[in-house]
């Protein structure tokens, strides 16, 4: 299977001592703990501000959303570190150890009572609330919220890629992706339950100590396999390589090619070893984007006698500019997965609020903490990954005689996040039906319950869990795989950055929605959530289109042999 794409990018990192299978307990136990502290304050992080910190329902969810955007920028910022100058360990190290001080810091503002603002009696309507933070107190509190962010966002897909780099081919590589993400919703499972059930029946303190514990134990346990690890030497900024490309470009666009000679057969620069007639050529110039191929056109004074470039600025290697439009290929899906993104982020922010205000008894005296509900779509997603690798994949592969491309998995994931938002669509009409025949009782309390059982929110969630159970892994293989291999870190962090930007857009359609429109008041059973959720579900079928444009335009650069190898190999 290595000789059928993956080998080649792979092979230079056989020749290095350690990795393979006995890192993965050491990565994933790290990175299971990790995890499971960082879902420990951000899963509930809505109904804290509202509780302890008295913020308006709103402006508690846009406060959620920053953050939680902010949470999902810093793995670009790890990555591209991590690729240009420290590499994947030293970053992983270093960030699990700023997120450390984060819920240090998190700990004392649920602990110490002079960090808060004094409490407000949120069930009684008649008396309004007038204790605000102090600036003094909303500063800790985004400190706290920074650098738990930082460091936690600034690991987590660049242990993806530590993990991935720890292994020679790529079906080892599959499977570790696989149980990173399980992992991921795994860990996010038990803190979504377990430690959010404990911020709200027994105290925050609690909550975030026993977060605060797991990250140091997460920190501890990767530090605990460093003799093991293969680590990856940054290569420089792959990105100085990628702006060479446009300048040199762009220099000789009136250029045209010098005569062919025995070592340089078409006038374009392939390495100084090809260059002096050494080795083969190490690529091929695409007709695609064909502007940028001058980049690599050797013109006089380019090259030195011994075959090296003399001028970086004006001449470039023909795999430097196949990698840069391997991006360009690239960015056309990569866009569409940002308002694939937009509907989840937004849902998950607003089911809180719906929960809120529903029946949330299991039993006479069982309630479910309304910050747990996110984590049906952690158990949809865990369970079905399982499935899908494990049935589905493989009936698939019987029948058609290969397994699913990546971009027949994202495809899957699309159709059942547009089906999960026009479900929530239906259920919210269906609440909003029922808090106007029982409006007497209810107006005037934007803490009243509505006699509707939160278990209504389950199905919409679920769909929403297949979904991500197709498309996130899809992505983070589509992407590790086809990227440039100096850019594998960027690449496992482009899924973040797509999810950042959600988060970024979903909070700005949040508060137009909030500012323009009657939808979304502070008292949600006066507005019309369900016209929100039917706007962000036409955006979805509209996203899904384009994709399906994109997609048929696209031509795997990778992917698509080791796929066949796969079934050849299954076969």
């Amino acid at each position: 299977m290595e000789g059928g794409g993956g080998g080649d990018r792979e092979g230079a990192q056989s020749p290095r001592k350690h990795g393979g299978w006995i890192t993965f307990p050491f990565i994933i136990g790290s990175f299971g703990c990790t995890s499971l502290a960082s879902g420990g304050w951000l899963t509930n992080l809505v109904v804290y501000l509202i509780q302890e910190y008295n913020v308006k329902n709103i402006d508690a969810t846009l406060i959620s959303n920053v953050v939680s955007g902010c949470f999902s920028v810093f793995p670009v910022v790890g990555a591209v570190i991590a690729d240009s100058f420290l590499g994947s360990f030293s970053v992983v190290a270093i960030s699990t150890s700023i997120s450390l001080l984060g819920m240090i810091s998190l700990t004392l503002t649920s602990t110490i009572q002079s960090l808060r603002p004094q409490p407000c009696d949120h069930n009684n309507a008649i008396i309004p609330c007038s204790s605000s933070p102090s600036n003094l107190q909303y500063s800790i509190l985004y400190l706290s919220l920074i650098l738990a962010a930082l460091g936690a966002g600034g690991s987590r897909y660049t242990t993806a890629t530590l993990g991935a780099n720890q292994h020679d081919n790529i079906k080892d590589q599959n499977i570790f992706f696989n149980w990173f993400f399980v992992t991921l919703y795994g860990a996010f499972l038990v803190s979504s339950t377990a430690i959010v059930y404990i911020q709200d029946n027994i105290s925050w303190g609690w909550g975030f100590g026993i977060s605060l514990a797991s990250n140091a134990i997460g920190l501890a346990i990767f530090l605990l396999g460093t003799r093991f690890y293969r680590l990856d030497k940054p290569r420089g900024s792959p990105f100085t390589t990628l702006a060479r490309v446009l300048v040199a470009a762009s220099r000789k666009r009136l250029t045209t090619p010098l005569s062919t000679t025995a070592g340089n057969d078409d006038g374009y620069y392939y390495g100084e070893e090809h260059h002096v007639g050494k080795v083969v050529v190490d690529g091929v110039l695409t007709k695609s984007f064909r502007c940028l191929n001058r980049a690599a056109l050797i013109t006089g004074g380019d090259v030195h006698l011994d075959g090296s470039i003399a001028k970086p600025w004006r001449l470039c290697k023909v795999k430097e500019v196949e990698d840069f439009k391997t991006l360009l290929r690239i960015f056309p899906l990569w866009s569409t997965s940002i308002f694939l993104s937009v509907p989840i982020v937004m849902q998950g922010s607003l089911t809180i609020l719906q929960a809120l205000t529903m029946d949330r008894h299991l039993g006479p005296s069982f309630k479910i903490p309304a910050g747990s509900f996110i984590v049906v779509v952690f158990i949809s997603t865990t369970v079905f990954l399982a499935i899908i690798d494990r049935f589905l994949y493989p009936i698939w592969q019987r029948l058609v005689g290969r397994l699913p491309r990546p971009l027949q998995r994202v495809g899957l994931g699309h159709v059942f996040n547009f089906g999960g938002m026009m479900v929530s669509a239906l259920v919210e009409s269906k609440r909003l039906k029922v808090a106007h025949a029982h409006a007497h009782h209810l107006d005037g309390q934007p803490e009243a319950i509505v006699p509707m059982s939160a278990l209504w929110l389950f199905p919409q969630l679920v769909l929403v869990g297949i979904g991500e159970a197709f498309h996130f892994p899809g992505q983070v293989g589509l992407y590790y795989q086809e990227f440039p291999t100096s850019l594998r870190s960027t690449a496992t962090a482009m899924i973040s950055l797509v999810i950042a930007i959600s988060y970024y857009l979903g909070t700005a359609l949040i508060d137009l929605l909030h500012k323009v429109t009657r939808w979304l008041p502070d008292d949600i059973n006066q507005g019309r959530l369900d016209n929100v959720y039917w706007l962000v579900s036409v955006i979805g079928v509209i996203n899904f289109g384009y994709y399906l444009v994109c997609a048929t335009w696209y031509k795997y650069q990778n992917v698509e042999i080791i796929v066949e190898d796969d079934s050849i190999t299954e076969d």
